[in-house]
């Protein structure tokens, strides 16, 4: 697995909290037919960094992915598991090395063109043939060869048992392209794009992405707009707060800050002005890491005494004003699996007197100097702020003499991979909404964290047993034991786990369906009048 951070963020990136005033929270799910309604505009402050499924990671990519392609599986709203779509059926056949799906009858590609699983053949070939930096490759890398015995059956045989494929097909990594529009050994970067998804893209610039309803579409989809604008306003969220404000964007997602959601939801001009706040489901999370071949980081009693001090309701409360939960384990909640080993072992408030015994029974008497590492540019500028207040907290015990210390993206994961820091953030948003992606790419083999840590029970046992079972819930007596297992050795502490907001403006219905933990932000849901 390949370092993949790309598609995170603070719980929300900086914001509108000047422009915007609102009406409370909430909307109701539309329940008209295709192509309802009317054309909506969204907002959003991420960058679409790739129109080809074959190179893009980020939020702003997957966003279109996701309404463009189909996949053969997909996430219903809400649920987390996955689902068929552009299949009729799927399933493991003899364990969990061989997966079948049969393709619906009469799929059609945007531009007309039949889809067959010939296309679904290239589409997985060609992302793994191009390997590119910031494609899904590693997300596929279980397979090992694709048959396909007639135009609607597909057979994947992989590698080793992977009980998690259905879902890490029902991603963006598992869109279908049209084998006759891309090259099989090389990116498309003429900004176009052609899937079967429930919409099609009709235009691309820098400036914004047009969206209309698919006619040859066919799926689980019911689409309730004629189309979707969406406009990129690349960090500019005082100029999304405007639009929003004005009526030039409908709705506002991935752009607000902690103080922006805490203000309009509180607001004493609630009804007033037709803006309202719609809260989701998230999976997102954040950590410390520790790297555990530091010096300092490196002694089980400073982590120790991390995890006694470190007081994250504090954290939510104050610096993220009640957008995020405090998180208590490398699980989040909502997903199946998930425990809360480290309130367990370290309780859920400031415990000064336990982390001074850790750290004396190590014969650790002097205050422990230790830096905080951040990176705003990636994380969101309450990275900054939240690392100040974990090293306020450390120093008001009399135990650490802590301070913070920021640089930019690229020279952090330098800097990481290089052994640098002691002590780093990191977030996560979920590929799929599965413990193995909240396991596996942290402590699996090449893991993304850069702190040396390495369980060979865990790596070489507890993930391998987890992934070879096809009933997920049947692997939580395992995740359970890999996460006390993580809690004890503390080469991470969980900080907090992330709720999804979007704002809107007029009668919009739907968005409460586009909001949940599989992180798929559905067009097809939000209906405007």
């Amino acid at each position: 697995m390949k370092a993949r951070f790309k598609r995170t963020t603070a719980p929300l990136a900086a914001g509108l909290s000047a422009v915007l005033l609102a009406s409370g929270c909430g909307s109701e799910q539309g329940d008209g037919s295709d192509g309802e309604g009317v054309r909506v505009a969204v907002g959003i402050s991420d960058d679409v960094l790739a129109t080809d499924p074959a190179d893009g990671y980020d939020p702003g990519s997957w966003l279109l992915f996701n309404n463009v392609f189909q996949s053969l599986m997909s996430f219903p709203k809400g649920g987390s598991t996955p689902q068929p779509e552009a299949a009729e059926k799927c399933g493991f056949e003899g364990g969990s090395t061989v997966y079948q799906c049969t393709l619906r009858e009469g799929l059609k590609f945007s531009n007309g063109n039949d889809l067959t699983s010939e296309d679904v053949k290239f589409s997985f070939e060609r992302a793994l043939k191009i390997a590119s930096d910031s494609g899904p490759g590693p997300l596929l890398s279980t397979i090992d060869s694709i048959e396909t015995p007639d135009d609607r059956t597909v057979v994947f045989k992989l590698k080793v048992p992977d009980a998690t494929f259905p879902s890490k097909i029902a991603s963006g990594a598992g869109s279908i392209v049209d084998h006759r529009e891309y090259e099989a050994g090389s990116l498309r970067t003429d900004g176009k794009a052609v899937g079967s998804g429930p919409y099609q893209l009709d235009s691309f610039t820098d400036k914004e992405a047009v969206f209309s309803v698919n006619p040859h579409y066919k799926g689980t989809a019911e689409v309730r707009n004629t189309g979707v604008t969406l406009t990129f306003f690349r960090g500019n969220q005082k100029e999304l707060g405007t639009a929003l404000k004005s009526g030039d964007v409908d709705v506002a997602y991935r752009g607000l800050t902690a103080q922006d959601i805490d203000g309009l939801q509180s607001s004493l001009e609630a009804g007033k002005k037709g803006i309202e706040v719609v809260e989701g489901s998230s999976a997102e999370v954040q950590h410390l890491v520790f790297n555990v071949k530091d010096p300092v980081a490196g002694k089980l009693a400073v982590r120790q005494a991390f995890a006694y001090l470190v007081d994250r309701d504090a954290l939510v409360r104050d610096v993220y004003k009640g957008t995020a939960e405090p998180l208590h384990s490398i699980i989040p909640a909502g997903i199946a699996g998930h425990n809360t080993a480290y309130f367990d072992l370290y309780g859920g408030s400031p415990q000064p007197n336990k982390a001074r015994k850790a750290l004396r029974d190590a014969g650790i008497d002097d205050k422990v100097k230790i830096t905080l590492w951040s990176t705003p540019s990636r994380y969101g500028p309450a990275t900054d702020l939240e690392m100040a207040a974990i090293a306020q907290q450390l120093n008001k015990s009399g135990l650490f003499q802590a301070d913070v210390k920021s640089v930019e993206f690229e020279q952090y994961e330098k800097d990481i991979q290089a052994g640098k820091y002691g002590v780093y953030v990191k977030g996560w948003v979920p590929d799929y909404p599965d413990a193995d992606n909240f396991t596996q790419p942290f402590f699996g083999e090449g893991n993304v964290l850069g702190n040396g840590y390495v369980n060979k029970e865990i790596t070489g046992k507890m993930i391998p047993e987890t992934a070879a079972v096809a009933d997920r819930s049947a692997t939580g007596d395992i995740f359970g034991k890999l996460q006390n297992k993580v809690a004890e050795e503390l080469p991470i502490l969980p900080l907090w786990q992330g709720k999804q907001y979007a704002v809107y403006n007029g009668n919009i219905t739907g968005l409460e369906w586009t909001l949940d933990a599989s992180t798929v932000f559905r067009f097809w849901e939000i209906k405007k009048g």
